[in-house]
Formats: structure tokens, C-alpha cells, sequence
């Protein structure tokens, strides 16, 4: 067991999930947590290493499991099936989230901080102000892209009054082009070609159970549908070795267009009537277009959820 206070995000992570668990180290030490250190649960992806090589930084280093009793904090998740393995057993002092609240217990006290905005930073840019901390060039560029990823440029209908505020205040101290800066990272993270189907439908993945129900909505952005639609054999026979291999009752892989904003949707398995369901439509061989979707947290999982 490490003798240190781990912070970490999700499975998967996503730029949101890497670079809260940086910021959330430098919060940490700046209110005298030194013992406190990020961590990763996964590869870093194209548009988080475009964050990271523009400041210069390495990525955290990765996790794979954590002994009992280990110190944790958790950022941008609280769901045990999408954390690290072993946390069932560590001692969670606190979580940062802006997630629903599902799949977790602990068994002492803790600090939790659970707030509807757009993205897990947003949060932690409101506890900079909170604690009187200034907010230095890179953890504002870290906090910025975090926004802009899971906001898609303010573009979601994840998007609060809170995170353009906290973002337009980040971009003015981060010295950067919110728009130029935030559309080349988001181009950054489309570019799938070098992916097997296998890592493409696991590159943002997000595990879920719902009653011993277990399902996964997945998704990808990209600025072309019909490119990655090229590939949706290959798509299906992925999801389909997954589905057997986790015995999944559901798998939805959301192909999310972040110009145009909409989704096209493959879903397998045999809770694949939920999705009809929950969009009141018929999948038509396998997939759905979805105008205007492109949030799994607001748009996808509570419809699909509440029809499992």
C-alpha cells in the first residue's frame, strides 16, 4: 500500500478525468495536502495528450489496483464498477463529481462535493476561488480543456452558466483562444484511424449496472460519422465479443459528430429494446441517428436507463 493519498478519475479516462486528478493534486498541496499524488485508470487519448504536450507535463502514472486501506479521492466519478480495482476496500476521504450518485458506499465519513455542471474542473475552479488560491497559466489551461472536452466548446446541453463563466475566466488566464485553442484539441481526439475496433469501442466506455443489469454506453467524437461508419462490421463483431465476454445485456456505441452536433448510435445485445424504448424509435439494422444528441450524461444514460 502506498503511503500517499491518490486522487484519481474514471476508467477510460477522458480529459476531464486526467486533468481534474492534476488539478486536484496542485489544490491539494496548495491547502497543505503534500501527501496527495494523481493518477490515471487507462491510456491517455489524442485529445488529452494534446493538453499535456501543450504544457510540457507527462501523463499521471497509471493505476491498476489499490490495496486495503489505500487513501483514495476520487474526481469525475463515484460508480464502483467504473473505478479502479479494489476500491471497495480503500478509504475514500472524498469525491469531486458531477455525476449522478450510483454504485457507491463507504464506510466512514467523507468529503463529497456533487454539483450538476458540465464538467468535474468547473468545480475545482470554484474551490480555488473558495480557499483564496491563485490560479497559476497551468492549471487554468488544464481546467480550460477539461471544460471545453466535456462541454464541447460550451455546445452540450451539459453546459451550465457556471462553466462559461469559470471558462471564459480560465481562457483570460491561461492567455489562450478558447475557440482556436479548444477546436484543435477537439480535432485531436477524432482522429480514430490508428485504432483496432477492439480500443475504439473502449476508448471512453462508461461501465453501468442497474439492478445486476449490466450495460455500456460507449462514445467516440469525430468530425465525419460516415468515416467511422466504414468500419461498422468490424464495429459489430467488437461489441459483440464484449458483450459475450462481460455478459453485457447491453451495448451502446454513440458516434458523436462535434461540428454538426448529432449521434449516430450502434446498440447490441438483448436489452437493445430499451434504446427503441427510450428514444420511441425503431433501430434500423442495429443503429439510430440522434439530431442533436451528444451528451451520454444528460441525453443518453437517464432515457436508457430508465427503460433497462
Amino acid at each position: 500500500m502506498e503511503n500517499k493519498v491518490l486522487v484519481f478519475g474514471h476508467k477510460n479516462p477522458d480529459t476531464d478525468s486526467i486533468c481534474s486528478s492534476i488539478v486536484s493534486e496542485i489544490l491539494s498541496h496548495k491547502n497543505g495536502w503534500d501527501c496527495v499524488e494523481a493518477r490515471r485508470l487507462g491510456s491517455v487519448n489524442k485529445e488529452t495528450q494534446y493538453v499535456l504536450d501543450y504544457l510540457g507535463i507527462e501523463a499521471p502514472e497509471l493505476l491498476e489496483k489499490v490495496e486495503e486501506g489505500q487513501q483514495v479521492l476520487l474526481v469525475d466519478h463515484n460508480e464502483f464498477n467504473q473505478s479502479v480495482e479494489g476500491i471497495e476496500k480503500a478509504e475514500i476521504l472524498g469525491v469531486t463529481d458531477h455525476h449522478r450518485i450510483a454504485n457507491f458506499e463507504t464506510s466512514n465519513p467523507l468529503y463529497y462535493i456533487a454539483k450538476p455542471y458540465g464538467c468535474t474542473s468547473t468545480i475545482l475552479f470554484e474551490q480555488f476561488k473558495q480557499f483564496g488560491h491563485k490560479i497559476e497559466k497551468k492549471e487554468a489551461i488544464l481546467m480550460a480543456s477539461s471544460i471545453i472536452s466535456d462541454t464541447l466548446l460550451l455546445k452540450s446541453p451539459t453546459t451550465t452558466e457556471y462553466d462559461k463563466k469559470a471558462l471564459q475566466e480560465l481562457g483570460k488566464i491561461a492567455n489562450i483562444n478558447v475557440e482556436e485553442y479548444g477546436l484543435k484539441m477537439l480535432k485531436a481526439g477524432t482522429d480514430l484511424d490508428d485504432f483496432s475496433a477492439e480500443e475504439l469501442i473502449d476508448l471512453d466506455a462508461k461501465s453501468l449496472d442497474k439492478n445486476g443489469v449490466k450495460f455500456v454506453i460507449a462514445q467516440v467524437n469525430t468530425v465525419s460519422i460516415e468515416d467511422v461508419l466504414k468500419r461498422k462490421a468490424e464495429l459489430e463483431n467488437a461489441i459483440n465479443e464484449k458483450i459475450n465476454k462481460d455478459g453485457l445485456a447491453l451495448f451502446v456505441l454513440a458516434i458523436t459528430d462535434i461540428l454538426n452536433s448529432n449521434s449516430q448510435i450502434i446498440a447490441l445485445g438483448e436489452k437493445a429494446i430499451s434504446v427503441e424504448s427510450a428514444f420511441e424509435r425503431k433501430l434500423e439494422d442495429n443503429m439510430m441517428f440522434l439530431k442533436g444528441v451528444v451528451s451520454r450524461k444528460k441525453q443518453l444514460l437517464p432515457v436508457i436507463d430508465k427503460n433497462i
